[in-house]
């Protein structure tokens, strides 16, 4: 049965299809690991630093750390957004979209086989046309793979470290519809918003998920995340052709 959406959705695309997804890697030659990821008109730059050392916290307890910083450009959106530097601290949208980044990534992680180091994820915003969070969890995962890969052929590593692929994307119901994948434009008129976090087990790291108008049903949430898990199934196959496992 033929679904008929209820916008006009960028790329003349259906209610299951994502934007047009490019994930380059290496884009960074100074970062151990780094990834250029574009989903439609949102585009995030990420790159893995590996530092010999863990935070304090941690010292001395034989494990590894990941953590994530995330940015946005002041004019990756239609109006300028100020520098947070320039206010003098970060906003609690950029604290809480950089501790989600950290946790879904760590969740695909083995951090006693990462020692004693830590690897620090920067997901910078080149572009938001919505899904921002989304893009810089799938684009980090590629950037830490890279990086781990290139800490094992300097042997300093004795076993890889990461156990599933981690991706997300965001669904939600837009004039009472469900869809994936949402711009701005969609997501900026959606009865409901909720961004889902996978690994490639298809084992959920995370869900957010907000009625923005009526609460919606269990049978709402269902269509949602089956929508969402055959979108991730293709941003997992995306993943493994950019660090080089075939796509």
């Amino acid at each position: 049965m033929t679904i008929e959406v209820p916008v006009k959705r960028s790329y003349g695309r259906s209610v299951e299809s994502m934007r047009p997804v490019t994930i380059a890697p290496n884009a960074l030659p100074h970062a151990e690991g780094s990834a250029y990821i574009k989903i439609g008109d949102t585009h995030v730059l990420c790159a893995a630093t590996v530092e010999e050392r863990v935070p304090g916290w941690m010292k001395g307890k034989g494990r590894g750390w990941v953590t994530a910083e995330y940015a946005m450009l002041p004019r990756a959106t239609s109006e300028r957004t100020p520098r947070e530097a320039a206010k003098g601290k970060q906003g609690g949208r950029t604290v809480e979209i950089q501790r989600l980044i950290g946790r879904a990534i760590r969740a695909g992680v083995d951090l006693d086989l990462l020692g004693e180091r830590q690897i620090i994820l920067d997901c910078d915003v080149i572009r938001a046309d919505g899904g921002t969070r989304c893009a810089s969890i799938t684009g980090a995962w590629v950037a830490l793979a890279l990086a781990c890969r290139r800490l094992m052929d300097s042997h300093r590593l004795r076993a890889y470290p990461i156990m599933s692929q981690i991706a997300a994307v965001s669904v939600g119901v837009v004039r009472g519809v469900p869809m994936v994948d949402l711009d701005y434009r969609e997501d900026s008129k959606a009865d409901v918003d909720v961004n889902v976090v996978m690994t490639d087990r298809s084992q959920f790291v995370e869900l957010q998920g907000t009625a923005e108008a009526a609460p919606f049903s269990s049978g709402t949430l269902d269509e949602m995340l089956v929508l969402a898990s055959t979108a991730l199934d293709d941003l997992f196959a995306k993943q493994r052709e950019a660090i080089g496992d075939g796509g």
